[in-house]
């Protein structure tokens, strides 16, 4: 095998590589553990997503920083671990994203949504919460999730039924 198609061949590979999972978005942190959520709304539908779950401050302070692509059924969840006053901002992040603002029983205390990209202005919760929840941007509006709709999640007190995989259906 020649010089260059040793080259031609550890490009190729390299390139491969480097592209995204398929299911996972790209930019997201594959590390972190990936699990099942769901939002019951008010209306009485079941919504399902996939999250990567940052509970370090390491990965609460990168979250989506970078992702550039986000599937309508993927998001991250913040867990903060103890309720309390939270501020994020969109440093770095070129997306918008809806963030849900979310109480240690699973209730969602507040959503801010359709974030500006690469803001740094501090976007705060209401109140005291366990954990943010970010999902694209608008898609709150789109499925009808308000304040007050629950989130089923390992971190609260529902937990669905996780099969390892790295989709869920959703209605």
């Amino acid at each position: 095998m020649s010089i260059r198609s040793v080259i031609l061949v550890a490009t190729a590979t390299v390139i491969a590589c480097a592209q995204p999972q398929p299911g996972i978005a790209a930019g997201m942190p594959v590390h972190l553990p990936a699990s099942d959520l769901f939002i019951e709304t008010a209306d009485g539908r079941r919504h399902g997503f996939r999250v990567r779950v940052a509970a370090s401050p390491r990965d609460r302070g990168r979250g989506l920083m970078r992702v550039t692509d986000l599937p309508e059924d993927k998001g991250m969840l913040f867990d903060f671990e103890d309720q309390a006053m939270v501020s994020m901002w969109m440093k770095n992040t070129p997306l918008s994203l809806d963030m849900i603002f979310i109480l240690d029983d699973g209730r969602i205390s507040s959503i801010a949504e359709a974030t500006t990209p690469f803001s740094r202005r501090s976007i705060q919760s209401e109140e005291p919460v366990r954990a943010v929840l970010e999902i694209g941007g608008g898609l709150s509006e789109r499925l009808n999730i308000r304040p007050g709709d629950q989130v089923i999640h390992a971190l609260f007190a529902v937990t669905p039924v996780d099969d390892g995989g790295d989709s869920i259906s959703g209605s």
